[in-house]
C-alpha cells in the first residue's frame, strides 16, 4: 500500500507530465480523512485542502489551527443553515450558485478576516441532480458577488458529467474556459478555474483548468 508521500509524488509527476505545475494548483480533498493525513500532506508542502461537509471541515480546521498558511476550501453543496460556520472558518467557497447564499456568506464573514474567496459553481452538464448556476444566471450572480465587500470573486468551479465519453467532457471543460474568459473581461479579480477530479483532471488541465481537485489519488480510500 502506498504512503501519502508516495501518492503525492505520483500525482506531482503526473501533473508535470501534462502541464506547467507552477500554474496548476492542487486542491487536496481531505473529506472523511483524519486530521493526521492532512498533517502529513502539509509536511510535504501541500497548502490547499478541500472539504465537502461543514461540520467535519470546521472541526478539522480547528484541530489543525497550528498549521500556518493553509487555505481551506469548502467545495460541497451549500445549505443556508451552514453558511455561518463556513463564513467564519473557511478561506474559499467554491460552490456558490445563488445570490441568497452569497448574501449570507457576506453578512456572516467576520470583519477581522480577509474577504472570502468565491468560485461560482456552474452546472455545465445541465444535470437536474447537480448543484450549480445556469450559464444564463452566471453574469448576474458574478456581479452580485463582486459587489459584496466581504467576498472576492475568484472564478468558476464545475463537476463534469459522470461519463467516460471524452468528447462530452472536453466540450464541457472548453465551455467552462470560455465562461471564465467572459468573467475575466468584466471582473479583474477572476483568475481561477477549478475543474477536474481523479478521472478527468488531465482533460481539465488541457482545457485550461488552473485548479484540480483530487482526494483518493492523494490520501487513499476513505474510511
Amino acid at each position: 500500500m502506498k504512503t501519502i508521500a508516495e501518492r503525492f509524488e505520483s500525482v506531482y509527476q503526473a501533473i508535470r507530465a501534462h502541464a506547467d505545475q507552477s500554474v496548476i494548483e492542487l486542491l487536496a480533498v481531505s473529506k472523511r480523512h483524519p486530521a493526521e493525513a492532512v498533517r502529513q500532506a502539509y509536511a510535504l508542502g501541500q497548502r490547499h485542502f478541500g472539504e465537502n461537509y461543514a461540520q467535519e471541515g470546521v472541526q478539522k480546521i480547528i484541530d489543525l489551527a497550528d498549521l500556518k498558511d493553509t487555505q481551506w476550501h469548502f467545495i460541497g453543496p451549500l445549505q443556508s443553515n451552514k453558511t455561518r460556520q463556513i463564513a467564519e472558518h473557511f478561506d474559499w467557497v467554491q460552490s456558490v450558485d445563488r445570490e441568497k447564499i452569497a448574501q449570507r456568506l457576506n453578512q456572516q464573514r467576520p470583519a477581522q478576516l480577509p474577504p472570502l474567496n468565491i468560485c461560482l459553481q456552474v452546472n455545465i452538464s445541465q444535470e437536474a441532480q447537480k448543484s450549480g448556476a445556469d450559464e444564463q444566471q452566471l453574469l448576474a450572480l458574478a456581479a452580485t458577488v463582486n459587489a459584496l465587500p466581504q467576498l472576492t470573486l475568484r472564478g468558476l468551479m464545475c463537476i463534469g458529467s459522470a461519463t467516460n465519453d471524452v468528447v462530452v467532457k472536453q466540450q464541457e471543460f472548453t465551455a467552462m474556459q470560455q465562461l471564465l474568459v467572459k468573467l475575466q473581461q468584466r471582473f479583474d479579480t477572476v483568475d481561477t478555474l477549478s475543474m477536474g477530479m481523479s478521472g478527468d483532471w488531465q482533460q481539465a488541465v488541457t482545457a485550461g483548468a488552473t485548479m484540480i481537485r483530487l482526494g483518493t489519488a492523494l490520501f487513499g480510500n476513505r474510511e
